[in-house]
């Protein structure tokens, strides 16, 4: 029989009537004729409580432990969804991440999975069993329990397909798939129906909270199609496939948003070999992330180097950058908040020209003032003022022609 992976997240499996509704779903699919493996997150809100739990008794736990105790809420959901399978008069069986043969790297609280030996679960799927299997969870070559981090069921969901060879990987949660832009923010938002790796990768890495950049990377690897859709309705979702080649590409496919970002700008920074160097090697070694770069042309043998972060990541700077800057013989640093990141994403673009342009001048004719620009084969990346990001995102998407026709 082919074989279905679905995976359903901590709001699909919010309650005990909802993890009923889920067992329904999955009974549906395998009376259509499928082999069934479910991976499900923990109940929406029972990690934050885990981790509530550990802090009033430790002010530093171990990752270690962390890793023991957090693991336990995947646990905890792969156990009631197999006794609501149960109620139902379906055959189910719960597996851990381990006992699913998940096999991770020693990296506590962020492994990476390094093999996955699906034997047991063919074995019961071959028996006629529904295999739940635990997310974001793995086990080391010593036996020491591992998370996967932030995004963790998605990954297990797309290695088990990968491992499994499945027909069909599909990503439940409470959207209905993967939309021009945000319709929070964008009401005239579309949905689409197909959106290449490549394309989702971009948005992923540009704010769009649909799924994790680590998720889509494993699954282009992996060559794992999978469908995002919601887990409250039957309406169809977003297939995430390879690019077909040859076909006439929609020029741009969607437009994300990143807000709470800074940025710093070193002045005058000595306009030789390595200076550069010294100044990120120093950030990556705070581990700071980095974002967007840019430098200017050099003016009478020095130069400005500006680049964004996080907001959140500044705090990690202390006076880190301006000890690199006094070192290099630099000028001043100024460090700006409030900032925010608007990326115009499309495949298409790299066979047409003035993406560019267009999207300078909706965002000129707005009012909206461009501090920084990035640009990969497939996207366009600009740095405004925070405050504006929801009127730029309204405006790219007009331009572009991404608007919803009339109901």
């Amino acid at each position: 029989m082919p074989i279905v992976v679905q995976k359903f997240g901590g709001t699909s499996v919010g309650s005990p009537e909802r993890i009923m509704n889920v067992a329904r779903r999955v009974v549906e699919t395998q009376r259509a004729g499928h082999s069934v493996v479910v991976v499900v997150s923990a109940m929406s809100g029972v990690t934050d409580g885990l981790i509530k739990l550990a802090r009033q008794v430790s002010d530093q736990p171990t990752d270690r432990e962390m890793d023991v105790l957090l693991a336990t809420g995947e646990q905890t959901t792969i156990a009631l969804t197999a006794m609501a399978l149960h109620t139902l008069g379906a055959k189910a069986i719960s597996l851990t991440g381990a006992q699913a043969g998940i096999l991770t790297n020693g990296t506590h609280t962020k492994a990476k999975i390094a093999n996955i030996s699906p034997r047991q679960i063919r074995k019961h799927l071959k028996e006629g069993f529904i295999c739940i299997v635990a997310g974001f969870q793995g086990q080391t070559l010593q036996g020491h329990i591992t998370t996967l981090g932030r995004g963790g069921s998605d990954l297990t969901a797309i290695a088990v397909a990968a491992a499994l060879r499945a027909d069909m990987c599909e990503i439940y949660t409470d959207v209905d798939g993967v939309y021009t832009c945000d319709p929070r923010i964008v009401p005239t938002a579309r949905k689409l129906d197909v959106i290449y790796y490549d394309e989702l990768l971009e948005m992923a890495g540009s704010g769009a909270k649909v799924m994790q950049s680590r998720s889509v990377e494993f699954a282009k690897k992996f060559q794992v199609p999978f469908e995002v859709r919601s887990s409250f309705n039957n309406n169809r979702g977003t297939i995430v496939k390879e690019e077909q080649h040859g076909l006439e590409h929609v020029v741009v496919r969607g437009i994300s948003i990143e807000r709470n970002q800074a940025k710093v700008t070193i002045t005058h920074v000595p306009d030789k070999p390595g200076t550069a160097s010294r100044i990120f090697t120093a950030l990556s070694e705070a581990n700071v992330i980095i974002d967007v770069i840019v430098q200017n042309v050099s003016v009478s043998g020095s130069t400005d180097i500006s680049f964004t972060m996080s907001n959140d990541e500044l705090d990690k700077l202390g006076g880190l950058i301006d000890h690199v800057a006094k070192e290099i013989g630099a000028g001043q640093v100024m460090k700006k908040g409030g900032i925010a990141k608007l990326s115009v994403v499309g495949i298409g673009m790299r066979s047409h020209s003035g993406v560019a342009a267009k999207l300078f001048d909706c965002l000129g004719a707005g009012g909206v003032n461009i501090q920084m620009i990035s640009t990969s084969e497939i996207k366009i990346a600009v740095i405004i003022e925070e405050s504006k990001i929801e009127e730029a995102a309204r405006l790219a998407h007009t331009a572009f022609g991404l608007d919803a026709g009339p109901a």
